[in-house]
C-alpha cells in the first residue's frame, strides 16, 4: 500500500499543474538559464516534498495510535472512506468549514510570506517557497493523507507522503521548466481523472481493511493470541 502514494501523485499530478503550476512557472530567478535555473527548480519541488513527509508524520502519528489499539482493519476502511468524502464534499462547503475553524486567517498569512519569498531571488527563497507551497489548501494532498493514516507506523506514512511528492516530481519539475507545451484544455482533461483515481485508492483501502483474503489486495490478516511458555527447571535429586 505505501506505493499507492507514488501510483497517486504520479496519476494526479495533472491536478498539481491546474493549482500550483502557475507558482511553478513564475518562480524567481526566471530569468537565469545556468546552474541556478535548474538547482532552484529542484530546490522547490524538494521543498514541496519535505512538507508532504512531515505531514506524513502528523497522519502517521494518528494512524498509529488507532493501530496500537489493534484497530488496523478499521483504519484502512476509514482511510477509503474520508478519501470518498473528500471527494464529494462541495466546494462551497470546504469554503465554510476553512471559515469555522479559522483556517482563513491563517492560509492568508501563509500567502504573505509565500510573496515575501517571492521577492527574494536566490536559492534559499526557493526552497522556501516549495516548503510554503505544501502547506497551501489543496483537496488532492488532504486525499493523499487520509490515505497515510492506515500506512503501517509513523516512518511509513513519511514514506507513502514522500513517495506520494515524488509521484508529482516529473511533471511539476517539467513545468518549472517551461509550462508553456501543456495546454490549458490538457489540464483540464486530466483533472477530470483525478476524482476517479481518487476513487479508485478509496475501494483499494476499503477492500484491504475487510479481510476479504484477496492476495496483494485485501489479503487475509490472521488473528494472533498470546501464547505463554511454560519453561520447566529440572532439579538434580540429590
Amino acid at each position: 500500500m505505501i506505493w499507492a502514494g507514488f501510483l497517486f501523485g504520479l496519476l494526479g499530478s495533472f491536478h498539481c499543474i491546474g493549482m500550483c503550476g502557475p507558482i511553478a512557472v513564475a518562480l524567481p530567478l526566471g530569468g537565469s538559464k545556468g546552474w541556478h535555473f535548474y538547482a532552484g527548480r529542484l530546490l522547490y519541488n524538494g521543498g514541496r516534498l519535505v512538507t508532504y513527509a512531515l505531514l506524513g508524520a502528523l497522519a502517521g502519528a494518528f494512524g498509529a495510535s488507532l493501530q496500537l489499539a489493534g484497530l488496523q482493519q478499521v483504519v484502512s476502511v476509514v482511510s477509503g472512506a474520508l478519501i470518498l468524502i473528500l471527494l464529494v464534499l462541495p466546494s462551497a462547503l470546504k469554503g465554510k468549514t476553512g471559515n469555522a475553524l479559522g483556517t482563513d486567517k491563517l492560509m492568508a498569512g501563509l500567502r504573505q510570506l509565500l510573496g515575501k519569498f517571492f521577492g527574494q531571488k536566490n536559492l534559499r527563497a526557493l526552497f522556501m517557497v516549495g516548503l510554503l507551497n505544501g502547506l497551501l489548501p489543496c483537496g488532492f494532498v488532504y486525499i493523499a493523507l487520509a490515505g497515510a493514516i492506515s500506512a503501517p507506523g509513523i516512518s511509513g506514512a513519511m514514506l507513502y507522503m514522500l513517495l506520494f511528492g515524488f509521484g508529482t516530481f516529473p511533471l511539476m519539475f517539467a513545468v518549472s521548466l517551461s509550462g508553456k507545451f501543456i495546454t490549458l484544455k490538457l489540464r483540464h482533461t486530466f483533472n477530470r481523472l483525478v476524482p476517479y483515481v481518487g476513487m479508485a485508492l478509496a475501494i483499494l483501502f476499503i477492500m484491504r481493511g475487510l479481510n476479504l483474503g484477496i492476495p496483494y489486495i485485501s489479503p487475509k490478516i490472521a488473528e494472533t493470541t498470546n501464547h505463554t511458555t511454560t519453561i520447566t527447571c529440572c532439579s538434580r535429586a540429590n
